[in-house]
């Protein structure tokens, strides 16, 4: 196939403050093997010229790794929630679409806030406790099953997807959502985290727990195929015990 004149068609969507409107701008670069949609925002910065020949700005956005493993470069292409890392153009209908995700505050063009996402890590206190740096010996052994369970719900980069694709979920309601509920049971389950398992229960409880309707769009686009809809499920269960526990009075 002769690709000498091939190009790609794509279109970003800026914004150049919080507060100002929204605008599409197009572009067309030549085509190359390998592309992907960070390669496309690498040409509009290197040479920010629209495809009818206007000079404007380098677009924004963040990327770190490249390797889909920060979850920085989290975007909305073709009205789908991925990264952009992965997004390969020979896979992707042109006109190629990119914009920012809905759920977060924009910053400029494609970069968002998410700094509410790092807020709930905080409030389910998403950390393993220690007393003091000094050795304690070998901890307690930890069974394959569990190590699978735990790896998995290690490997979330708190990206956004599952966030940005939940109907309960908003900047300003009070569901906590999947990423930090899966993030609590990951260190209720270890042996050492699970001294704070009331503690992280019960911000789940104060955070809109019940408020998850099951619509499962979270799994469905986690791109590291973390078992959130376990975790809710787990999490559920956890408040049940929980709220058992204080109303007999045995916290």
């Amino acid at each position: 196939m002769n690709t000498e004149n091939k190009t790609v068609k794509f279109k970003i969507k800026r914004q150049i403050t919080p507060d100002s409107e929204p605008f599409w701008e197009e572009y067309e670069v030549p085509w190359k093997p390998s592309l992907n949609v960070i390669t496309l925002l690498m040409a509009q910065n290197t040479d920010p010229i629209t495809n009818n020949g206007s000079k404007t700005t380098p677009a924004s956005y963040d990327a770190n790794c490249l390797e889909e493993v920060c979850g920085s470069c989290t975007m909305i292409i073709n009205g789908k929630v991925r990264q952009a890392c992965t997004a390969l153009v020979d896979k992707l209908e042109q006109p190629i679409s990119i914009e920012p995700m809905t759920k977060f505050p924009i910053v400029r063009d494609l970069m968002v806030d998410r700094q509410r996402m790092f807020e709930s890590l905080k409030w389910v206190k998403g950390w393993v406790p220690i007393d003091n740096s000094s050795p304690v010996g070998k901890g307690p052994n930890i069974s394959s099953e569990e190590q699978q369970k735990a790896y998995n719900f290690s490997s979330c980069m708190t990206c956004g997807c599952c966030l940005e694709s939940c109907p309960q979920w908003s900047s300003d309601e009070a569901f906590i959502g999947p990423q930090a509920i899966a993030q609590a049971i990951l260190f209720n389950t270890h042996p050492t985290g699970k001294s704070l398992e009331s503690e992280r229960v019960q911000a789940l409880i104060n955070n809109g727990l019940n408020i998850c309707g099951n619509a499962q769009n979270c799994a469905a686009v986690c791109p590291k195929e973390v078992d959130l809809i376990g975790a809710i499920s787990e999490a559920n269960w956890q408040a049940t015990k929980h709220i058992a526990k204080s109303f007999l009075g045995k916290h």
